[in-house]
């Protein structure tokens, strides 16, 4: 029965029908389907395969241009960035060398920063002492030249005394703790060795050439090895030796590898000589009798005190004891 073109057709594949297959009317054209199942394709995807998606995150995206990179007073073209790189260099050989305090070292912060107090108390302290009682314009000159002297003369003073405080502390250790540590006794061995052997190339090289180079005859070509020799010396070689000397006497040459209480125990040795050589060399400073104790005694007297506080605090924190 006809519908006019509005219902369905006589039958399936009759022409006059919409539904499928119908040819005519509002049927479907010949072919195959448009679109598949899932509806017509949308028009005109573009270049991506999925419409309404931002670009693929790997492709080419915009690139800034490289900062220039900026050359100030510090770079090593200029004369703060060339000291710089020297003492940067002296710095880490010297911590490479001797400031390895390896696995025996316990790291305390607490200790760490009364020791820091310490220091800067003891520091103002002297100079309340210098205004207050001894205002002669020399003596700040003179201050300056005994610290100098002291970090100069502490690892010579460790080398020879070291030696009789390890052994002391060897002898007092249990009989079946000595071979172990004997055995780590090639840590400081290793760093009085180095120490040693600065001395030895510097003086070397030093000595030599103020001895035989004169600028006003001409020169060979030994004298200006020498010269080179020498300026490499001054530059980076005395750098490295203070600071070589300054950590030395701070680990009391990586001495902790042997037994972690060894660096307060060396420190108490070291500051009693050196308020001996104080007494002995300079006197009494000038004061009151109360000011003149504090003046010598109490510079040894507050290390002694940290000194004893810190291996307390080894053996009650961290377990550690003289025969352990």
């Amino acid at each position: 029965m006809a519908t006019g073109g509005w219902g369905p057709g006589n039958g399936p594949g009759q022409p006059g029908g919409n539904g499928p297959g119908g040819q005519g009317g509002w049927g479907a054209p010949y072919g195959p389907p448009q679109g598949g199942p899932y509806g017509p394709p949308p028009p005109n995807p573009g270049p991506y395969p999925y419409p309404n998606q931002p670009p693929y995150p790997y492709g080419p995206q915009p690139t800034r241009p490289a900062a220039r990179r900026r050359r100030g007073c510090l770079s090593l073209g200029s004369p703060f960035g060339l000291v710089g790189a020297i003492l940067r260099s002296a710095h880490r050989v010297a911590t490479r060398l001797f400031a390895h305090d390896g696995d025996g070292r316990i790291e305390d912060r607490t200790v760490d920063r009364v020791q820091l107090a310490r220091t800067v108390l003891g520091a103002a302290a002297t100079v309340a002492l210098i205004l207050a009682y001894n205002a002669d314009p020399n003596r700040w000159e003179d201050a300056a030249y005994g610290g100098a002297a002291q970090l100069i003369v502490a690892p010579f003073v460790l080398i020879i005394a070291a030696p009789l405080v390890i052994i002391g502390f060897i002898y007092y250790a249990p009989p079946h703790l000595r071979p172990h540590l004997r055995s780590r006794l090639r840590a400081p061995l290793k760093a009085v060795g180095w120490y040693v052997l600065t001395l030895v190339v510097m003086g070397g090289i030093l000595v030599p050439t103020a001895l035989t180079v004169d600028a006003n005859d001409g020169k060979s070509w030994w004298e200006y090895a020498l010269a080179v020799a020498s300026l490499i010396v001054i530059v980076w070689g005395i750098p490295f030796f203070f600071m070589a000397s300054l950590y030395s006497a701070r680990s009391a040459f990586n001495s902790a590898q042997v037994h972690p209480m060894l660096p307060p125990v060396l420190t108490l040795t070291l500051v009693w000589v050196f308020a001996a050589f104080s007494l002995i060399g300079d006197g009494m400073p000038g004061g009151p009798p109360i000011v003149q104790f504090c003046a010598t005694l109490g510079g040894p007297l507050s290390v002694t005190a940290v000194s004893l506080w810190e291996l307390r605090r080894m053996r009650t924190r961290f377990g550690v004891t003289l025969r352990a």
